[in-house]
């Protein structure tokens, strides 16, 4: 075949995007079945006891109602740790706790039922330092700690916390559960991860594998928010489709979606750092656990736990900076990771290791030391940021997933198999262009089937930015070995001769890799992207608003499959980012989040937004598709901190974010 022009690199037109413009495209709630019922959950009140009886005022016929007792599996919602019930049987946890379950045809007499459940109330726990639960606590030990932090010149101690952050997708969560012959259930949902909610299905519904099927509809959003928590409620529309025998459709209103669904973990992290004179680290003690409280439980959000670690210890460097009268870009030079050197895991970093070059390319590019000086004594104030994150699930959790992808021939091209949904990131796109490259075809040669547990193979989850580097690597060997079975023959001529083609290849790790789960040490990671943030701000004297007007990125992240798809990405995690670090505040009042509702959980518009400056960086991962590393969490890292870091050159001593109105007014009366 004569190679095509190459897609990689390119700002290809995006595979879904002629239906998302024009409105053919179809969401869950644009979808409806015959018979159709639509369902609702009742929520426990309380945040914790027990249940002590229900009472049912239907005032209807035709309900379908479903308790634990309807569960012919287990009751639980299976992931990690089956520590998550889908119905309460008697214990109560949290607030929105599900109880019961109807479903009836009539939306309105769905709504007009009236539930009332009596509760013996035991006394909660909010204060996560109070509690006497610990959920989770891993050890990442490196060297002698004690006798570093003896031996140094100056100790600095710090304590950083971080609020709860909604991901509030556009489209809240929902599923259709169509019950099928023989006990077999078919769900088609908003969600991330297929094969997720199927394991959990057939859990909860005591199903083989063939029985169970997901389909992914399209999806108006998730940043982690449809991670797990599809499970729980395609496991709710699931026990009411099969107790009453018709599909039923489970969408969620706005404040049910923000009362009752994951956010992102709070966090309080202590910091305890011995320096040198001269700015080098010589010692670093960092406390973060895992408590149990008795609110709504956390989960996935954009990060997966990057933001709060980083927004620590990127605050803490400033603090240590000034303690010692260094410059914020001298000390992070002095002490930023080169390749040769080991993170705390002990992986020696390689070639890609790029922090040095961001961050002189972020102070270059926003002339940094001399906007530092013209702002000082003023309202306003400059911060940066350097962080990195790594790419695809951590340790040896890419072996333990075992991921598959497939790529089949088709007379016109190939279609692409995967389990990786498209949630408005470009998955579908940047896919097709990996395969079209490799296979030497026209970019729109390449087809990309739905995610359907029916057809797909298991590629794992969509998240940890695993869908570029780990997924579209897969795929790329696929079209290696297809493109060697073709030879010179077209797709046409190979299908008349040898029939139907289709490859399928597994995640293989790295040779040079290694990670041992129980003492926490080795490569953590394959490859890890680096970035550097400078962020200025302005504090209004007299209502005490913190505002960026200045806002400019570096990101290094391999080759770039899509230009602006990625600056897409960069855009819209530093977007999330700035919303982190100064407005998104999740009220907590009694258990439940007292501002559910979009017209007092506040999140960045375009008037809060500074122009962005986004500089892409490539040293190519030798283990990626074309030299990729992962995008999608990283941009989210960097904006609170160096946000934080502005204030305190502003004036503002701030150790919490979101950076609020009060606490900056409470911080400059301190």
């Amino acid at each position: 075949m004569a190679r095509a022009p190459r897609s990689v690199g390119r700002n290809v037109l995006r595979k879904e995007g002629a239906d998302k413009v024009t409105g053919a495209a179809r969401y869950v709630d644009d979808l409806t079945f015959p018979g159709l019922l639509h369902g609702r959950t009742i929520r426990s009140t309380i945040p914790a006891g027990r249940i002590a009886g229900v009472e049912l005022d239907l005032k209807a016929p035709g309900f379908t109602v479903v308790d634990s007792t309807d569960i012919p599996g287990r009751n639980v919602v299976a992931l990690i740790d089956d520590d998550q019930p889908a119905l309460a049987e008697r214990d109560i946890r949290h607030v929105a706790e599900p109880i019961l379950l109807l479903a009836h045809a009539d939306r309105d007499a769905l709504l007009a039922a009236d539930v009332r459940i009596a509760y013996t109330e035991t006394p909660p726990t909010y204060d996560p330092e109070a509690s006497a639960t610990t959920f989770k606590n891993i050890a990442i030990v490196k060297g002698d700690v004690e006798s570093a932090m003896a031996g140094a010149d100056i100790v600095v101690e710090g304590e950083y916390r971080c609020g709860h952050q909604e991901q509030l997708y556009i489209e809240t969560n929902g599923v259709i559960a169509v019950p099928g012959p023989a006990g077999g259930m078919t769900v088609y949902g908003s969600l991330q991860c297929p094969y997720y909610v199927h394991r959990a299905l057939k859990v909860l519904l005591g199903l083989p594998d063939d029985k169970v099927r997901v389909v992914q509809t399209e999806t108006g959003g998730g940043f982690g928010g449809k991670e797990e928590y599809p499970s729980m409620i395609a496991g709710h529309a699931a026990l009411l489709a099969r107790k009453s025998g018709r599909p039923v459709k489970l969408v969620y209103d706005r404040v049910e979606d923000m009362l009752a669904t994951t956010k992102r973990h709070p966090a309080i992290v202590r910091h305890r750092t011995g320096v040198a004179r001269d700015g080098r680290l010589l010692a670093m003690e960092i406390d973060a656990t895992l408590m149990m409280t008795n609110t709504p439980p956390n989960g996935a959000f954009r990060g997966f736990g990057a933001p709060q670690t980083q927004f620590a210890v990127e605050a803490h460097m400033d603090r240590i900076a000034e303690r010692l009268g260094i410059d914020p870009v001298r000390i992070r030079e002095i002490n930023a990771l080169r390749p040769g050197d080991t993170t705390a895991t002990g992986q020696r970093l390689g070639r890609d290791c790029s922090a040095i070059e961001v961050l002189r390319e972020a102070v270059r590019r926003t002339d940094f030391r001399r906007r530092r000086k013209a702002l000082a004594g003023t309202n306003r104030g400059i911060g940066l940021s350097l962080f990195f994150h790594g790419s695809g699930f951590t340790g040896g959790g890419e072996v333990r997933l075992a991921s598959k992808a497939s790529l089949e021939l088709t007379e016109r091209g190939a279609r692409i198999l995967v389990a990786s949904t498209e949630i408005g990131q470009g998955t579908r796109t940047m896919h097709a262009q990996i395969v079209a490259d490799t296979l030497g075809l026209p970019y729109d040669r390449v087809e990309v089937h739905a995610a359907d547990t029916a057809v797909v193979p298991d590629s794992g989850p969509t998240v940890a930015s695993r869908t570029c580097m780990v997924v579209g690597r897969i795929l790329q060997r696929c079209a290696e070995e297809m493109r060697a079975r073709l030879g010179r023959l077209t797709p046409r001529q190979y299908l008349k001769r040898y029939g139907p083609l289709v490859v399928t290849k597994a995640y293989e790790r790295p040779a040079e890799m290694s990670w041992d789960d129980n003492s926490y040490r080795g490569d953590a990671y394959g490859a890890y992207g680096w970035g550097c943030d400078v962020v200025e701000v302005e504090v209004d004297p007299d209502t005490w608003q913190a505002r960026p007007t200045a806002f400019t990125t570096v990101h290094e992240i391999g080759r770039v499959i899509h230009p602006l798809l990625a600056a897409g990405q960069i855009e819209g995690g530093s977007a999330q980012g700035l919303g982190y670090a100064l407005l998104e505040e999740v009220a907590m009042r009694d258990g439940r989040m007292a501002n559910a509702q979009l017209t007092n959980y506040i999140i960045p518009t375009t008037l809060d937004t500074p122009p962005m400056r986004v500089v892409m960086q490539g040293n190519p991962y030798k283990h990626g598709p074309f030299g990729a590393k992962g995008v999608g969490e990283m941009p989210i890292d960097g904006p609170a901190p160096a946000v934080i870091n502005a204030l305190r050159h502003a004036g503002f001593d701030l150790r919490e974010i979101p950076a609020t109105p009060e606490k900056i007014m409470s911080c400059a009366s301190s």
